[in-house]
């Protein structure tokens, strides 16, 4: 029986309540009458059922899929205006006792080198991400309780947090690492980790155990349930996300949905952020073999129905799409990208050969993170390194009142400003500064607080004197 509030995977992702929503949309797809009644709920700005976002997934109407995208863009815009985070994701380790068909880190791949970073190898890593201009990391290793048991990802998020370079810090360590215990999680917390990380890969449990023949993470119930757990250890800011082409992209669609609408219902807190990956090429795994496949116009209206049915959730979009993808999926909904990403454990220090290259997958988008910054200035966004309402606070429930008021933007402008004049400052090419600069002097004028305002201005003339990590 479908149950949002229970904390049992199969009650609140529930295989039937999902068939009943495509039923439901498939049947309706077509109605005006229903379809009008969801888009004037979705304008209030406070979010949509599950079963009304699938309906406006499923509708082809074309003048009502051009007011979907629209409302997505005006519900981006007053939530999270022209800001775009920006981080990147750091590879520990790929050694890993999973039997996932999808990842060519699973168990039976004889032939991918195996690397775990040394902490000396992370110190490494982390003042190469340092010297591009890097504030926030995303960890990842695979799950072996031998090679990366919780102990080397406690040291490992110490060793980051430590290491100051030039005028670089790492100053959030974002963590996505297996589904764990409330123990775990508890010390992953007291290491002050950002936000946990985990993606479901697919939510319909039977592709689930045929996916994940075997290892720890075949078992469907322990990872659903991971975010409860997290949650019930104080971690309150969780992300969630499915690797779509693994299943229907309406199942996928629906299920994500209910899992964010769980969290609200059990903790009062939605997920954080949502992540939106398609599977793409790696090692030995080719994803013309998954029938799933969702081309870019598709990607585009799941992006948008995510943003108008979730508004107060970031939305995360990897170096696994190219820019013209990313670009289109800014403009609908889309809040952090990463960027200059590697996917190899080691892959930022040095350059390395093919038959050592440890990727999980083919980056599509390879652009240094400079280009990138500038390619989003010019498309007139504001690139961000903040991580402040994680330093001041402002987490879980506190951040959702914040967010859902849509008051974000008094604090997340001018520190994304601020941050901004640190990497010009101290990382950019004097092509990147130059716009930078006028970009900022454009951008302290839509500030409407004049405290702010005048405190701003202050910062930034500090920042060039030498000083740092001014925030609000």
């Amino acid at each position: 029986m479908y149950n949002p509030k229970s904390h049992k995977a199969e009650e609140f992702i529930c295989h039937e309540e999902v068939l009943d929503t495509l039923k439901y949309a498939e049947e309706n797809k077509n109605n005006l009458e229903v379809i009008d009644k969801i888009l004037n709920k979705a304008r209030l700005k406070k979010g949509l059922t599950h079963r009304e976002a699938a309906l406006l997934l499923d509708c082809d109407i074309p003048e009502k899929v051009e007011e979907i995208y629209a409302l997505a863009r005006e519900i981006k815009q007053d939530y999270y205006g022209n800001r775009i985070v920006l981080f990147a994701p750091l590879y520990l380790s790929n050694y890993c006792v999973n039997g996932c068909v999808y990842c060519p880190y699973h168990l039976k791949n004889k032939h991918i080198p195996r690397k775990k970073l040394t902490q000396d190898e992370i110190r490494q890593e982390v003042s190469a991400l340092q010297d591009m201009g890097h504030k926030r990391l995303a960890i990842e290793a695979g799950e072996d309780p031998v090679n990366n048991p919780i102990e080397y990802i406690l040291e490992s998020i110490k060793t980051i947090y430590d290491v100051k370079h030039k005028n670089g810090s790492i100053r959030r360590v974002n963590v996505n690492i297996a589904a764990t215990t409330v123990e775990n999680y508890k010390k992953l917390h007291d290491a002050g980790i950002g936000t946990y990380i985990l993606f479901q890969e697919t939510y319909n449990k039977e592709s689930y155990e045929k996916l994940h023949p075997s290892g720890p993470k075949h078992n469907y119930a322990y990872h659903t349930e991971a975010m409860d757990r997290a949650m019930e250890a104080g971690i309150d800011d969780v992300s969630l996300g499915v690797l779509f082409g693994l299943e229907l992209y309406r199942y996928e669609f629906a299920a994500l949905l209910m899992h964010a609408e769980h969290l609200e219902a059990a903790f009062g807190v939605g997920p954080h952020a949502i992540s939106v990956p398609r599977i793409k090429h790696a090692d030995d795994i080719d994803p013309d073999a998954f029938d799933n496949g969702i081309d870019d116009d598709t990607f585009a209206k799941i992006v948008a129905c995510i943003r108008i049915a979730a508004p107060y959730a970031g939305m995360i979009i990897s170096t696994r799409e190219s820019k013209e993808c990313r670009e289109r999926l800014l403009n609908l909904g889309v809040s952090q990208i990463s960027g200059g990403s590697k996917t190899s454990v080691g892959g930022y220090f040095k350059p390395m050969p093919d038959s050592e290259d440890s990727a999980q997958f083919d980056v599509s988008d390879r652009r240094p993170l400079d280009e990138v910054i500038k390619w989003l200035m010019e498309l007139g966004y504001l690139p961000s390194f903040c991580t402040s309402c994680y330093r001041e606070g402002r987490t879980g429930e506190r951040f959702m009142e914040i967010c859902k008021s849509q008051q974000i933007h008094n604090f997340c402008e001018p520190n994304a400003i601020m941050t901004l004049k640190e990497y010009l400052e101290d990382y950019a090419s004097d092509e990147t500064k130059e716009i930078g600069e006028k970009l900022i002097r454009k951008e302290i004028e839509t500030i409407q607080n004049e405290k702010i305002k005048t405190a701003v201005i202050e910062n930034l003339k500090k920042i060039e004197q030498g000083g740092r990590d001014y925030k609000f």
